[in-house]
């Protein structure tokens, strides 16, 4: 009965799924080789070091899939095409940390969602098995930076004396007169979101500091721009109720000006990034009962969506998009 299932072809979501992780694991190989021979840190390198180490067997995995279906390798990133491994670092370990923190979290978004969508039992095995091994990173990360106190913990709030129902429309008010405190729900999603633009934040530094090219430093500076608005609409929002927001790195980048990512990689990290937060802040909005923040997160996407698809043509204009598999252009075809 398992030959039967593995003979099945790949369904659409499940070539989306393979393919969508062969390219985001060859990005971070490059990341994380890189940040390997230049780390200092070594706890921090050991963990580097573990997450390249699932990265190599991701791409292993994909290409075996890849191969027993005649499907086409996507070309990806390189070491040898896409990194300077002479390189200074650009960013500290405590900030590469904190960033493999929040590309953990997206990878398990991102299993999940593929184990959900999957219908082959090698598919649904597969990607269960690396669900549980990002797991084991996110473990691993947090233990570290707690351990180094580099961990920003979401703001606590005090335990309720009980159980309550809304019982008045108010709750949901924001734009005039009293608002009332966030709840739980609505702070986590604005700290989980702030993280990730955080990390944008810093990597837009980084990246327009070691910027060969005016146009595309340009687009790194307007990011940046962008990420540090939400973030202090964020920010601004929890002060007022006496919340504590998310650390930030900005200090973490290094006066090297030698690039030791191609311009390719840089960019396609970067517009990869934007296109997900479309999706957290869209879930933030789903959460988000006070209309205040929920307007907030619906500015914050129409924004960053028009950033994505600018860096987009950027991608295009410089021959640097990779193209997902497409279906059949059937019309053309008739012609």
């Amino acid at each position: 009965m398992e030959n039967i299932s593995h003979n099945v072809e790949l369904t659409s979501a499940e070539i989306a799924n393979l393919w969508t992780q062969y390219i985001n694991d060859s990005l971070s190989i490059c990341v994380l080789t890189h940040s390997i021979q230049q780390a200092k840190d070594q706890d921090i390198k050991e963990v580097f070091e573990f997450a390249l180490s699932l990265a190599e067997s991701h791409i292993a995995k994909i290409t075996e899939f890849f191969n027993q279906n005649n499907f086409p390798i996507p070309k990806g990133f390189s070491i040898e095409e896409d990194v300077n491994l002479n390189a200074p670092p650009i960013f500290t370990d405590a900030f590469m940390l904190d960033y493999m923190h929040v590309m953990t979290l997206l990878g398990l978004t991102g299993y999940a969602g593929a184990v959900a969508t999957s219908c082959r039992e090698d598919q649904i095995d597969y990607f269960i098995k690396c669900n549980i091994e990002t797991m084991e990173l996110h473990k691993r990360i947090i233990n570290v930076m707690l351990n180094k106190g580099l961990y920003s913990k979401p703001s606590r709030i005090n335990t309720p004396s009980q159980v309550d129902f809304v019982d008045n429309q108010r709750y949901l008010s924001g734009w005039f007169g009293k608002k009332r405190p966030l709840n739980a729900i609505e702070i986590s999603g604005m700290h989980f979101n702030m993280k990730k633009d955080v990390s944008k934040i810093v990597l837009e530094l980084g990246f327009e500091q070691v910027c060969q090219t005016k146009e595309i430093q340009k687009y790194f500076e307007r990011g940046k721009n962008i990420c540090k608005n939400h973030l202090g609409t964020f920010n601004t929002m929890l002060t007022k109720e006496d919340m504590s927001s998310p650390k930030t790195w900005v200090s973490e980048v290094t006066s090297s000006i030698v690039p030791p990512f191609s311009e390719k990689l840089m960019l396609n990290h970067i517009v990869i990034l934007v296109s997900a937060a479309v999706g957290y802040y869209g879930a933030g909005v789903s959460v988000s009962q006070r209309r205040d923040l929920a307007l907030e997160y619906t500015r914050f996407m129409a924004e960053i969506g028009l950033y994505a698809e600018d860096g987009a043509e950027l991608l295009i204009k410089y021959g640097w998009l990779e193209q997902p598999p497409l279906a059949d252009d059937r019309e053309n075809h008739k012609k």
